[in-house]
């Protein structure tokens, strides 16, 4: 449907006079909620709606090249409508000033970020989801859908830990046991975890009635502790300084432990790292391990972590968040051994298993262990009840759960593993031809489906080569690569990410900058690939690289 037609039809549907009367703003108002609307025709909003879809989800170019400051200047209105705005004005407005200039994740050429194109069948049950309004935390606001939601994520732990069937008979829809918290994302699965590891080991004993009814600073006094700290690999996720400011623990006492040249935490210095806190007298509260690193995809030696966690009877949390649906494929999930002895793991749907933003999980090894954060109160999660947000965060949260479980029965096993063994397959394309072009430097030989290499200005390539690069020539090239990422990005044809590695050259550290590449999207071939290489050579044949040499005198 073309734009005029789209006026067209809303002109004819949706048009209202320009003053309201007052007392026709009730009439108006009540029609929008009615379920066979009149004035508000919803199978002509779908259609618009539909329309704007389909040519946003067609747009093979990752972005627009429209400054900034122009899409600012467009939302500076601090004053709401006194009178309802018309359908028609809105709707255009949308189009022109989000619609347009909105990020196309779902290209096949925005291979830069951990979001991607969706099933098809996420729209409708979107549309779903939204008439049913089900509030997930309590079972009068989420009668089925909270049973619903619980075999969605029994089918989830039992692809990470594979307990027997009387295991999940008993506990799958028991409501004194939580296999599973569906949260809004990994930061809040993340400090989900933390929290039950402390309150647990800093629960009541004796005259202690616990962390929880008496405070950190009387915790740690009680059990004689100096501190509490939380321990793992020098690139955990920015969630964990979070959970450690909220937790009263301080970001200090996050303690990050460096990690090799495959950015895979050192196990040598975590056990130094754990014996140096015992011997200090500060309670670790958990040791992490990354099953798919943010920046890299790399993924710890989990099963030395979990040893190390058993030895020393501390909570072993995984964040799973990128890498956790490797599990899926038989090829790969090697990669993850040690996973089914963590005590909780969190996992994005929203990553890889292609769900909308918003879908994080943490799962429970043991299925009582988040009794330890239960709260109750008396008009909603009451004791005894299958309120699901009794042993959670959040106090309110859609019926995601809909696209979590609909996902798993319509896409299954086999599907996954599809989808991950082509991710991990087309990265490893990626990572051979970045090896064969002189262009550009291999950083790291991926783990998973996440990529990271630089671009090498023609008259740095043989120093690489040969390892002669300084410090003042490396400076020189991470410029290049961050106006090449920026210009890149700001072209709009095709998207990678970046992010800064630290890499020893002449017995030095070095800060590098790196493109960084997730290839997530199903939809993205080779020649995708091929196409976002070639357009980072394009554009940075027309970058001086004079200028960056200047700058660096």
């Amino acid at each position: 449907m073309t734009l005029s037609e789209k006026e067209i039809l809303f002109k004819s549907n949706f048009s209202q006079p320009e003053q309201i009367l007052h007392s026709e703003i009730g009439e108006y108002v009540t029609q929008m909620f009615a379920h066979t609307p009149d004035k508000w025709n919803e199978t002509q909003i779908d259609e618009i709606v539909n329309d704007f879809s389909q040519e946003f989800l067609s747009t093979k170019n990752t972005n627009t090249n429209v400054d900034l400051d122009l899409i600012i200047s467009n939302f500076g209105d601090s004053k709401i409508p006194t009178t309802p705005t018309d359908f028609e004005s809105y709707f255009q407005s949308l189009n022109e000033n989000v619609i347009a200039h909105s990020i196309h994740t779902s290209s096949p050429q925005f291979i830069g970020h951990m979001t991607s194109a969706l099933p098809s069948f996420v729209r409708p049950l979107a549309k779903l989801m939204t008439a049913m309004n089900q509030n997930a935390v309590k079972i009068e606001t989420a009668k089925a859908l909270s049973f619903c939601e619980r075999e969605a994520l029994a089918m989830m732990h039992r692809q990470i830990y594979n307990f027997s069937d009387n295991f999940y008979t008993q506990h799958i829809q028991n409501n004194q046991s939580t296999l599973g918290i569906l949260l809004s994302g990994g930061t809040t699965a993340n400090i989900t975890a933390l929290w039950c590891a402390r309150n647990k080991s800093l629960g009541a004993k004796n005259e202690f009635l616990g962390i929880e009814k008496e405070g950190l600073t009387a915790a740690l006094n009680f059990y004689g502790y100096k501190g509490a700290v939380v321990i793992g690999s020098e690139l955990m996720h920015f969630s964990f300084d979070k959970a450690a400011d909220l937790m009263g623990i301080s970001t200090q006492n996050l303690i990050r432990v460096a990690v090799d040249s495959n950015n895979r935490v050192n196990i040598r210095a975590l056990r130094q790292a754990v014996a140096d806190c015992r011997q200090k007298n500060l309670h670790i509260i958990a040791i992490v391990g990354i099953a798919g690193t943010t920046d890299s995809g790399s993924v710890d030696p989990l099963k030395d972590i979990a040893e190390i966690a058993q030895e020393n009877n501390v909570h072993f949390h995984v964040d799973a968040a990128w890498g956790g649906p490797v599990i899926f494929s038989r090829k790969h999930q090697q990669k993850l051994a040690g996973i089914k002895k963590a005590d909780s793991v969190t996992i994005d749907g929203h990553k890889q298993l292609y769900l909308p933003m918003g879908i994080g999980m943490v799962f429970f090894r043991d299925p009582y262990l988040a009794s330890s954060i239960e709260k109750h109160a008396s008009y909603t999660m009451r004791k005894g009840s299958f309120d699901l947000g009794k042993r959670a965060l959040e106090g309110s949260r859609p019926g995601m759960a809909l696209f979590l479980h609909a996902a798993l029965k319509l896409i299954g096993l086999k599907g996954y593993e599809f989808l991950i063994d082509e991710g991990i397959r087309k990265t490893q394309y990626m990572a051979a031809r970045i090896s064969v072009m002189p262009e550009f430097e291999l950083l790291a030989d991926p783990d998973t489906n996440l990529l990271i290499y630089r671009y090498v200005p023609e008259q740095f390539r043989a120093v690489i080569v040969k390892k002669q690069l300084t410090e003042t020539d490396n400076q020189i090239i991470n410029n290049f690569n961050e106006y090449l990422q920026k210009m890149q990005r700001h072209i709009g044809r095709t998207f990678i990410s970046r992010t800064t590695k630290t890499t020893i050259g002449l017995d030095k550290e070095f800060p590098v900058i790196a493109m960084r590449a997730v290839i997530a999207n199903p939809l993205t071939t080779e020649e995708d690939i091929d196409a976002v290489l070639n357009d980072q050579i394009q554009i940075a044949s027309e970058i001086s690289i004079s200028h960056f040499s200047k700058m660096n005198n």
